[in-house]
């Protein structure tokens, strides 16, 4: 199977071609930041694809992250995907981006907990907490730091996601030690396309997980009458 991924839910902008009958990623690019997606995602996605040596249509399935994240950035990594899909006539799949986070720390250690949190801003996290053999102990879900703080606390396990040093700094000498803190901005693209090929098409919508309300809101008061 080839898989195109696309990532631009947080603080990169990543594509790679995943070719699972030649042996795993053919090619890849990552461009670290935190603005500027909509300009950079385009090209970035044909010099993988020259890379890669495939045209769209030679693409099995596209596979994309959908938050939570950015607002901005999820959007214009799913109209890509989505855009794409319908182009090339494939189908096309949605990933949580904390099980991105996620799962390498779990295909490496089947025993590990993993704590995975994205910083939500206003001492708030993006939460999903993974129990060994990557089972989902909880939905993914808005909380507050300190709660995050206590997932980590309760057992050792690995924390990953932007908010991971927030998580570890804020445990205290009585609480489980972290076997690991992984604070990349953003999950390895390498895996959002190895999830990408295994996941059912039908229970992975390419849809967005905001997960909150935009902090942006409608100036109601500001607006002038209708005539």
């Amino acid at each position: 199977m080839r898989v195109l991924a696309i990532d631009t839910a947080l603080a990169a902008c990543s594509a790679a071609v995943l070719d699972t009958e030649y042996g795993g990623i053919v090619a890849s690019e990552s461009l670290p930041m935190v603005r500027g997606h909509a300009e950079a995602l385009m090209p970035l996605l044909q010099r993988v694809m020259n890379q890669a040596r495939m045209a769209f249509t030679d693409i099995d399935r596209i596979a994309v992250t959908t938050g939570p994240g950015s607002f901005t950035g999820l959007r214009v990594g799913i109209a890509a995907a989505r855009g794409l899909a319908l182009a090339a006539d494939k189908p096309a799949v949605g990933l949580s981006t904390l099980s991105a986070y996620a799962a390498p720390h779990m295909a490496a250690d089947e025993k590990l907990p993993v704590v995975a949190v994205i910083d939500a801003r206003h001492a708030h996290v993006y939460l999903q907490v993974f129990t060994p053999g990557a089972r989902v102990f909880t939905a993914p879900r808005l909380a507050p730091l300190r709660e995050a703080v206590l997932a980590a606390a309760a057992t050792p396990s690995c924390i990953v996601g932007s908010a991971a040093q927030s998580v570890a700094a804020a445990l205290s000498a009585d609480d489980a030690i972290p076997t690991a803190v992984d604070a990349r901005g953003a999950p390895d693209i390498a895996w959002v396309a190895r999830m990408g090929a295994v996941v059912p098409e039908d229970q992975a919508p390419p849809k967005p997980q905001y997960l909150r309300a935009p902090d942006a809101q409608p100036q109601n008061a500001a607006q002038l009458p209708r005539r």
